[in-house]
């Protein structure tokens, strides 16, 4: 068979990574897609490059011969390429969107991140939601940015990648002087009745608000109509004072004044919250923002479901996609 004319960069790092790790799953992990993805992608190489890089039992993988004469040639394309791409990346920062200032897991993300990849520049932008950010990754103004990947519309899903990151467990703020206010928890069943806000009218947060109606579907708990569009915190803070509905929102969300935030139960609603990004964009510093997410994430379990958690299908089905999720 005759030599390939061009060898796809991302087969060459799936087939050095295996050299490594001599283990799949390991491998897999390293590279965080899954383990079949990573096998189809080295026999593809193997066909391409007409030879088996490989021996594969139930027990080990080892290197064939071919494999052994191969790899020091691999690692130098992908130095290459690496070296490349460090060059240009250096000549302007990753935007990373973490939707709203107080957000501690998207914020603990970015962090741990500029750590793992101090020659980077990682600048935070504050989009609101990802609905309004994922416009601007498709159009190249943002990098990366974080939320709800299941609640964009598919054809705009189509031009992205993501990684899931966590389930975060949803909460309710109320007025200090609320009926509820006084409980540790609340249960789901205690808002029947209750109008509560959940961005309805935002256009830059549609996919929370489709969360909220989903949530709220059967259990006589209305969506609060939409209110004006407050840009900041000091403005959001005055219209919900105004308003004085519950809000939905996540654990840890920043404390308003005048206001408690007590977490949802019976059951628990999860935020599903991935990072994602344009579909093909390159960027050294991605690299480590991705690792950031995946160790943070199993370090945390933020991938593992409560038993009593409530969760959309459509989202448990995108998020389980990811090996990650099953940390």
């Amino acid at each position: 068979m005759s030599a390939p004319s061009h060898v796809d960069p991302r087969l060459l790092r799936a087939f050095v990574t295996v050299a490594e790790e001599l283990h799949f799953t390991r491998a897999a992990a390293r590279l965080y897609v899954a383990q079949q993805a990573l096998s189809r992608d080295v026999r593809r190489l193997e066909g391409e490059l007409g030879c088996e890089l490989f021996v594969r039992s139930t027990r080990r993988v080892t290197l064939t011969a071919d494999g052994e004469r191969l790899l020091p040639y691999a690692r130098a394309v992908l130095q290459a390429q690496d070296d490349l791409l460090a060059a240009a990346g250096r000549s302007r920062p990753l935007l990373v969107d973490l939707n709203s200032p107080g957000l501690d897991t998207h914020r603990e993300v970015l962090h741990r991140a500029r750590g793992l990849a101090p020659e980077h520049e990682l600048m935070a932008r504050y989009e609101s939601g990802l609905t309004w950010a994922a416009g601007e990754l498709l159009a190249g103004r943002l990098d990366a940015s974080f939320g709800r990947f299941a609640g964009l519309a598919k054809a705009v899903r189509a031009g992205l990648e993501q990684q899931p990151v966590r389930y975060e467990p949803m909460a309710v703020v109320l007025p200090e002087e609320h009926a509820l206010a006084g409980l540790p928890e609340v249960p789901l069943a205690a808002l029947a009745g209750e109008t509560v806000y959940a961005g309805a009218g935002n256009t830059r947060t549609e996919e929370w608000t489709d969360l909220a109606r989903r949530l709220f579907d059967g259990r006589d708990i209305a969506l609060a109509p939409p209110a004006p569009l407050a840009v900041g915190e000091e403005e959001f803070r005055r219209i919900m004072a105004r308003t004085r509905n519950p809000i939905l929102a996540v654990v840890g969300f920043p404390p308003h004044p005048g206001t408690v935030s007590r977490p949802l139960v019976d059951p628990v609603p999860l935020s599903p919250v991935s990072l994602v990004w344009r579909k093909g964009m390159i960027h050294p510093a991605l690299t480590e923002l991705r690792r950031s997410a995946a160790d943070l994430s199993a370090e945390r379990g933020w991938l593992r479901r409560p038993a009593d958690s409530w969760l959309p299908k459509q989202d448990a089905d995108v998020m389980g996609a990811h090996p990650m999720s099953r940390c």
